[in-house]
């Protein structure tokens, strides 16, 4: 089954292929998910059978939306597709655009809306194996450090967060 996303093509938004606009490095849109326990934050291990970046960590959750699906809806669904959770207050925090070599001849160019959410506590997840091999709770600062040292261990989106857009969305 092919998955089409909302893709930027000579200035028009028009659905496009997820793949063919990852081997074309085309602007698409995105989502990525932040659940927060005070200043620790939930993290996955991308499933090895992901069609990029495999076995890489990555933030709590992204995605691209559906076509016409507004982003928080998206943020939502998921969540529980990804790791069972469901039920999150979710914020907003910004909108940002990056670039970024994912290996394999594929180019992840996303427009992107972020959200977090605070939990009181360390939530249960049910990861989806398909999705996600493992999680953990990691302190921001420590990730932030982790993938400056061992980058080769996180997604190139996480890096690039971390380093690049902490302030916007942590602050």
């Amino acid at each position: 089954m092919k998955i089409m996303i909302p893709t930027w093509v000579g200035g028009d938004l028009v659905a496009v292929e997820k793949l063919e606009a990852h081997q074309k490095g085309l602007r698409h849109k995105a989502v990525s998910v932040f659940v927060m326990h005070g200043t620790e934050v939930l993290i996955q291990r991308r499933a090895m059978c992901k069609y990029h970046t495999p076995g890489l960590w990555a933030n709590t959750c992204c995605t691209h939306p559906k076509w016409g699906e507004d982003p928080e809806d998206c943020a939502h669904r998921r969540l529980d597709e990804e790791l069972g959770i469901t039920g999150l207050k979710l914020e907003p925090r910004d909108r940002l655009e990056y670039r970024a070599d994912v290996g394999g001849g594929l180019i992840e160019h996303e427009v992107v809306d972020i959200f977090t959410a605070q939990v009181p506590e360390r939530i249960s997840v049910l990861p989806n194996p398909l999705e996600v091999m493992d999680v953990d709770w990691v302190d921001l600062d420590v990730l932030a450090g982790l993938a400056r040292k061992d980058s080769g261990k996180y997604t190139p989106w996480l890096k690039i967060y971390l380093s690049e857009h902490a302030n916007q969305i942590f602050a």
